[in-house]
């Protein structure tokens, strides 16, 4: 039994928070030494058995949608000291010196994500917990899909397909479903980061006249290659025809994109936003569109997500809402599922990760 004891204590364990691509699971499960423990399921898995989940666990693969905060990280005993007897991890039974895994349970977050504004990093940071995460690989995917979305709300496509569906397609109208074109048109990019020069790269053989961009600091090197602006966001919401937001979420960037910002925009410019849902005010957002302040919109990202049915945006022609898809390719979510699992491995090892967040 003592036996059977060690070799419990000598395997690690890792819980992963929702089903994911098969290959990155394989990473995990051919992977000597490790228990594996799943939430076998496409939806979240529920506050509670999270919770639980995570008890003793030295490593944690979650996604976005996993709030891991402080309740969390007590629950997976990452106290930042030696266990406290309110969560003892003694093996074997009796009064013969069990044996004790001293120190905090949880080493290793590693997050399906690029963006970790669902991890409260100041507690992970204190607690000396290593936090992996996927940025480069889903640079493409979202790129793509970003200009997918752009194009569908400034030409109307999903209301265009609709007419076709519902009959009102009736002959040629000259004027009928009009929209606007990129050719000679000024971009203006929020936050030109990985993402954002990937929309830019591929928006500019539509004949794109200028692009502008801002964000919390010139950016000379990447702007070189689309003669790109570095210009405040005032200036940048007067002057762009379409508007594409591919910034970080952080408290500089919440809620930014609100009534003024809505109000300095041209009556006939496009606004999208892949990034987060919560760099948008949307009550105020609706109001412009309903009010003709703006054209078109389109979202990949929403607050809360998924959008309640009823809400006000979805009642809006003008508004495309997407189901946050933008890394929703089979080879960009394998290959996010495979570095998710190489991070937490070589965390749980004291290896380098292949993409570590630094606290």
């Amino acid at each position: 039994a003592l036996a059977g004891a060690r070799a419990a204590a000598a395997a690690m364990s890792v819980f992963v928070t929702r089903r994911i691509p098969p290959e990155g699971l394989r990473v995990l499960s051919q992977a000597s030494g490790y228990r594996v423990r799943q939430w076998d399921s496409e939806e979240p898995v529920p506050r509670a058995e999270l919770l639980s989940g995570v008890a003793g666990t030295r490593g944690l693969l979650c996604l976005l949608s996993d709030r891991i905060d402080r309740e969390v990280l007590d629950a997976a005993g990452a106290c930042g000291a030696p266990c406290s007897p309110r969560h003892p991890r003694a093996l074997g039974t009796g009064p013969a010196a069990p044996i004790v895994l001293t120190g905090p349970d949880l080493k290793v977050i590693s997050t399906l994500s690029v963006g970790f504004d669902h991890l409260a990093l100041d507690e992970i940071k204190k607690r000396g917990i290593r936090v992996g995460y996927t940025p480069d690989v889903l640079t493409d995917a979202t790129a793509e899909l970003s200009v997918a979305l752009l194009l569908a709300a400034c030409r109307r496509l999903p209301e265009a397909t609709e007419q076709v569906k519902s009959g009102g397609w009736t002959t040629w109208k000259p004027l009928w479903m009009c929209g606007y074109g990129l050719s000679d048109s000024t971009v203006g990019i929020i936050g030109l980061g990985r993402i954002g020069q990937a929309v830019a790269r591929r928006l500019k053989p539509f004949g794109v006249r200028k692009f502008l961009y801002t964000g919390s600091g010139p950016k000379p090197e990447s702007a070189a290659e689309f003669g790109a602006e570095f210009v405040p966001l005032t200036r940048l919401a007067e002057e762009s025809d379409f508007v594409v937001v591919t910034c970080a979420l952080t408290p500089a960037t919440q809620g930014m994109c609100n009534k003024d910002f809505f109000g300095r925009m041209k009556k006939t410019s496009v606004f999208v936003n892949t990034s987060r849902g919560a760099v948008v005010n949307q009550e105020d957002l609706y109001e412009a569109l309903a009010h003709g302040q703006i054209a078109a919109a389109g979202l990949d990202v929403t607050t809360p997500e998924p959008l309640p049915t009823d809400h006000p945006l979805l009642s809006l022609k003008n508004c495309v809402i997407l189901p946050h898809i933008g890394s929703a390719t089979y080879a960009t979510r394998s290959t996010m599922a495979v570095l998710a699992a190489n991070n937490l491995l070589a965390g749980l090892r004291g290896e380098p990760m292949p993409h570590e967040l630094k606290l």
